[in-house]
């Protein structure tokens, strides 16, 4: 089997996400904890995957979930203690399981003791640790600029006479990282869990660190080009672009920052989630020169288009413009509808395409995030209204429900109440059709997507080409996907058939040998393969 080196692990690595109040709850009180993971962590190990990335279970009011830190050096009471962290990573480790938590730098919780300092007056000590802007002579914000969750990015603090910076919830206000002081402080947190033995971080919103110190307005954004790149495109967000308050030039140099302190803990990892005007190459810039960030990834397949185009187009893009770093890509995560019901044909989740997809995403050049559920082949779940919890979804529905329906509870016991996720009502219900998929259900099935997944990353897991090899695509006409991954000692030939139809295609003329993988279909005649619908062939070209 192919082993990367210990430090560089991470190449071709799958990665399990773990969005913790919805994976197992341990004391009935609704919401998923870390003793539910560790509970969880044979069936983890059980995957085949190589690390899980565990979304915030720091100390927060939760307004955003977790993504409003209050205290970044504890566990919020509602998932645990300290202590329960560290025998979730000693437990880990004991399985040869990588652990990646998420970091949510650029901006902290309003409850956050820096920002309660800051806001008291223009002159203690953290004064100018957080963006603050005059208003403008007639009392409106100092620009243009818009939050990700709807309305203007600015919210006035009467204590300061001033306006504060929130590209998100008014509750999470901006930290200034033109401050020296708060990239030191930040850097020191990040290294606290370094030194309790994290593997790796994932980077949360990481090119929004630094402002334009000028604040010039966003410019307007033809009608035409407003396509949301993981928000709704009925978000007024979508009619700038959003030059200025994100992706600045200085942030490069801190990420040269992030890479230097990870390099002193060898075998740490960090992968930046990237969303800007040009996400692709700024994935390249953020981690070229093998100086910045181990990886980055962006919302470029986690939207509609589902055509073999572009998908291809895509990849290809960042293959030109990423010449240097490591891709990591994801179909899913917790901020999108879940990719069985987004890219489904027919409104319906086929599993055939979910095995596809499995086999399509741990195909492709660089390392894969999978989010939980997706080897389960869940849906996207209809919450109602009543029952929603996220503000983004509260604040646009009807037209965009948010992002409960990809972020309720894991279904593990079909008979079991709420599933077998916690014996109290959940934070968010259980679906029914989730319930049918259960774990329990689809591990005595041979044919379930869960079994499928297993089988399929055992086999990735000892192929070279697919772990590091180099990509090239094949012109292939919709709706078939086809390329070579080749390392030295391995060219493998990957096709996928995108729709639930029978497609052709003509094989190129090379002495191939069919792998021996599940789930591959097709019959060759007269050098034609016939794939079958959502159908997959591996051959080795020899």
């Amino acid at each position: 089997m192919y082993m990367a080196s210990n430090n560089e692990w991470w190449k071709g690595a799958v990665i399990y996400q773990i969005y913790p109040r919805s994976f197992q709850d341990s004391n009935a009180d609704g919401i998923g904890d870390l003793k539910g993971i560790i509970h969880r962590l044979d069936y983890i190990k059980s995957l085949g995957v190589d690390a899980v990335w565990i979304s915030p279970f720091f100390k927060s009011p939760m307004k955003d979930f977790g993504y409003d830190i209050s205290d970044y050096r504890d566990v919020d009471p509602m998932f645990g203690a300290i202590e329960d962290f560290d025998e979730l990573i000693n437990q880990a480790h004991e399985r040869d399981i990588k652990i990646i938590i998420d970091q949510v730098l650029s901006h902290t919780s309003n409850q956050h003791p820096w920002f309660i300092e800051s806001r008291e007056n223009k002159i203690n000590d953290k004064a100018d640790w957080y963006v603050w802007a005059d208003a403008k002579p007639d009392g409106s914000p100092p620009n243009n600029w818009l939050s990700i969750f709807g309305g203007v990015a600015w919210q006035w603090e009467s204590r300061r006479c001033q306006y504060y910076l929130h590209n998100f919830l008014t509750e999470q206000p901006d930290l200034n990282f033109h401050n020296p002081d708060v990239r030191k402080a930040v850097l020191d947190n990040v290294e606290f869990w370094l030194k309790k033995g994290v593997d790796g971080f994932r980077l949360d919103a990481i090119n929004f660190c630094f402002h334009d110190q000028q604040l010039r307005d966003n410019p307007a954004k033809p009608v035409a080009l407003r396509q949301g790149r993981g928000f709704s495109e009925d978000n007024p967000y979508a009619f700038q672009y959003h030059y200025y308050n994100n992706t600045q030039p200085e942030n490069l140099a801190f990420m040269e920052e992030i890479r230097a302190l990870l390099d002193r803990y060898p075998g740490t990892v960090s992968l930046g989630e990237i969303s800007s005007e040009d996400s692709l190459q700024t994935m390249a810039e953020y981690t070229a020169d093998d100086n910045k960030l181990h990886m980055g990834y962006s919302f470029e397949l986690l939207t509609r288009d589902y055509s073999a185009k572009y998908i291809r187009d895509t990849v290809s893009r960042l293959e030109s413009v990423m010449t240097e770093g490591w891709p990591c890509w994801a179909f899913a995560n917790h901020d999108v509808e879940r990719v069985a019901s987004r890219w489904s044909t027919n409104s319906v989740v086929n599993n055939e395409q979910v095995k596809m997809l499995t086999a399509l995403l741990g195909s492709l050049r660089g390392s894969v995030c999978m989010y939980q559920g997706e080897e389960l082949g869940l849906g996207e779940a209809a919450v109602a209204f009543e029952e929603l919890q996220d503000p983004y979804g509260i604040t646009f529905w009807p037209n965009f429900k948010g992002r409960d329906g990809c972020r309720t509870p894991m279904p593990w016991t079909k008979a079991k109440p709420h599933a077998g996720f916690s014996e109290a009502k959940p934070w968010l219900p259980v679906s029914n059709e989730h319930s049918e998929r259960a774990v329990d259900e689809q591990v005595q099935d041979n044919n379930s997507t869960l079994s499928y997944y297993q089988a399929f990353l055992r086999w990735r897991g000892a192929q070279p080409a697919l772990k590091t090899g180099e990509i090239e695509f094949i012109d292939t006409p919709e709706p078939i996907l086809a390329f070579y991954r080749k390392v030295d000692e391995q060219t493998l030939l990957c096709i996928f058939n995108l729709v639930d139809t029978q497609q052709a295609f003509t094989l190129p003329e090379l002495t191939l040998s069919e792998c021996d993988v599940k789930h591959q279909s097709g019959s060759i005649t007269n050098n034609v393969l016939q794939l079958s619908a959502f159908g997959c062939y591996f051959a080795e070209v020899i």
